[in-house]
């Protein structure tokens, strides 16, 4: 039985437009949903709609699913559209009436909105920890092999000298305002929606937000019933922005890379067991690795517009559209996942070859620093530069 059930039954082919996938990504939210309705449970109990030992059992229902979840027993039909009334159908057939309290003071909007948020805190303190590891793996690099001179480059020409420090170092430093970027977006999407229910909060019922803010670890209450619509969307467009800060990093790295590793280069190389082959040409080692980490900061970016698109031209309130933003955040936290730790493997395991680095680094990189000197000894920059060139 669906949530909002009625008396007619839905038409098949309007049940599978409606429902999508959300069946199958609501897989990855059911612990959260078990720990935000028992929160809510608890904030019931205190308002005397539940007793305590109602809400024991309650808790150790919610435990069960959990339980199962874990062990990939607890499953999802496409009937039941979502997590959310499949844990609730769950808790109601076990415990009968007691179940059907537990939807009292809110609606699946906030429900579906404070899952959410829990799974997006999560998933962004694990990028984050990620995001640490490769500026830490950069900086190791970096005190092994800094100081080894490579070419610098700019129009894709050669142009002053640089190093392997400060090369890889720049790459350390920008993940270090990734990560600043990251943190105040979980500051921002750190509020708790409940109580908003369909964005009107829930007239005649006093429900007790700073309670479940602070059983679930909210850092605030989402005070405007009607923002805890508007920001769902918003808030998930931006945590898609900030991914593409670092993947946008980690696409130049890896195009750096694809040119550095080139035989014509030979700058770098990664052990055999990195490189895939053709089918072709027995020769080939491939660094697709890169060529991957390259194309999906475009994935990502594709995943943002769509958030942001999605999101406009609908009026204030909820609207079913907003069903639609689950499936790219949730893809796009994957893939930054997967292309952050996949780069820092890369880092950690990167060989550098100090002769064909050095040995680039050719003679006229320095011509800039010899007019320098020639301007410290008395002659306009300007004419150092003419008599240079």
């Amino acid at each position: 039985m669906k949530l909002w059930d009625k008396k007619s039954k839905l038409k098949k082919e309007i049940e599978d437009f409606t429902v999508g996938k959300d069946y199958l990504l609501d897989q990855k939210l059911i612990k959260y949903d078990c720990e935000a309705s028992f929160a809510h449970a608890a904030m019931l109990e205190k308002i005397n709609i539940l007793t305590k030992e109602e809400l024991g059992k309650i808790e150790s229902v919610f435990e069960e699913i959990k339980s199962l979840a874990k062990q990939g027993k607890f499953t999802i039909k496409k009937e039941q559209e979502d997590c959310h009334t499949a844990i609730e159908s769950y808790l109601t057939e076990k415990l009968g009436d007691i179940g059907k309290k537990i939807h009292t003071g809110r609606s699946r909007n906030d429900q579906v909105q404070v899952v959410l948020r829990l799974f997006y805190k999560d998933n962004l303190k694990q990028i984050i920890q990620l995001c640490k590891d490769f500026s830490d793996a950069g900086k190791k690099l970096t005190d092994k092999h800094g100081a080894i001179k490579m070419p610098g480059y700019t129009h894709m020409q050669k142009a002053m000298p640089s190093s392997i420090g400060l090369w890889i170092g720049s790459f350390s430093a920008s993940m270090e305002d990734n990560i600043k970027y990251l943190e105040y977006v979980l500051t921002l999407i750190d509020q708790n929606p409940l109580g908003g229910a369909a964005g009107f909060g829930t007239p005649g019922l006093e429900v007790d937000k700073e309670l479940t803010a602070k059983l679930l670890k909210f850092a605030k209450v989402q005070e405007n019933s009607l923002y805890v619509q508007l920001s769902r969307g918003k808030f998930e467009g931006i945590i898609v922005s900030a991914l593409g800060a670092v993947l946008l990093d980690l696409n130049k790295l890896a195009t750096d890379l694809m040119l550095y590793t080139m035989s014509e280069f030979d700058f770098f190389s990664l052990p055999d067991n990195f490189l895939t082959g053709s089918s072709i040409m027995p020769q080939k080692k491939n660094y697709d690795v890169f060529e991957l980490v390259r194309g999906k900061y475009h994935i990502v970016l594709g995943y943002e517009m769509q958030l942001k698109s999605i999101c406009g031209n609908l009026i204030s309130g909820y609207n079913r559209d907003m069903q639609l933003t689950k499936e790219p955040v949730m893809n796009a936290l994957e893939v930054a996942n997967d292309c952050i730790s996949i780069m820092t493997l890369v880092i950690n395991n990167l060989k550098v070859h100090k002769e064909k680095c050095e040995k680039a680094v050719t003679n006229e990189l320095y011509t800039t620093e010899k007019a320098y000197k020639m301007v410290k000894q008395g002659k306009t920059f300007r004419d150092a530069y003419h008599s240079l060139k």
